[in-house]
C-alpha cells in the first residue's frame, strides 16, 4: 500500500515521502498515530505541486543571488574610522560594519554572516572580501577603509 508520510518515521522515510508499506502496518500503526495518509491522486498532485513550487523558489533565489553578485563586483564600500597609533584604526572594522555601509551607500542588503572576514580589519587600506550569497554563488566586494578627516 502506498502512503504519504506526515512526519519522519524511523527506518521508513522522511516527511512528505511516498513509500510502499504493508497494509497492516499502515492501518495499525501509521494511520492511528497520524504519521501517514493513504496516497491517492489528489495527495500525489498536491505533493508534486509543492515540490515544483519549492524548486521554483530555489531558482528565484539563485537568480537574485547572481544579480547581487554582479552588483557587488562593481561597487566600492567606503568606511571611515578614527586613527589610532601607528597608522592603524582605532577599533576594528567588522562584517557588520561592512554590511551596514553597503546598505547605506549602495542600497544592497547582504546579511553580515555571508561576508567572509577571517579577522576584523585593523589597518587602513583597500580589501577585497568574499560574500557567499548562495550555496555555489559568491561575489566579491571591495572595501576601502580610510581615516576620518581625510
Amino acid at each position: 500500500m502506498k502512503v504519504v508520510l506526515l512526519a519522519d518515521v524511523k527506518s521508513q522515510g522522511k516527511k512528505g515521502q511516498v513509500i510502499d508499506v504493508s497494509e497492516g502496518y499502515a492501518k495499525n500503526f501509521l494511520f492511528p498515530k497520524k504519521l501517514a495518509v493513504a496516497a491517492n491522486n489528489q495527495i500525489l498532485t498536491e505533493i508534486k505541486g509543492k515540490e515544483e513550487s519549492r524548486l521554483h523558489n530555489i531558482e528565484l533565489e539563485k537568480k537574485a543571488a547572481r544579480e547581487t553578485a554582479e552588483k557587488l563586483s562593481s561597487v566600492t564600500v567606503k568606511i571611515t574610522t578614527k586613527a589610532g597609533t601607528d597608522g592603524r584604526t582605532y577599533g576594528s572594522v567588522t562584517a557588520k560594519d561592512v554590511a551596514e555601509a553597503l546598505e547605506a551607500q549602495h542600497k544592497i542588503k547582504v546579511d553580515r554572516r555571508k561576508i567572509t572576514l577571517d579577522n576584523p580589519i585593523k589597518a587602513f587600506g583597500t580589501y577585497i572580501l568574499d560574500v557567499k550569497l548562495y550555496a555555489d554563488i559568491s561575489g566579491k566586494i571591495t572595501v576601502s577603509v580610510t581615516e576620518s578627516g581625510k
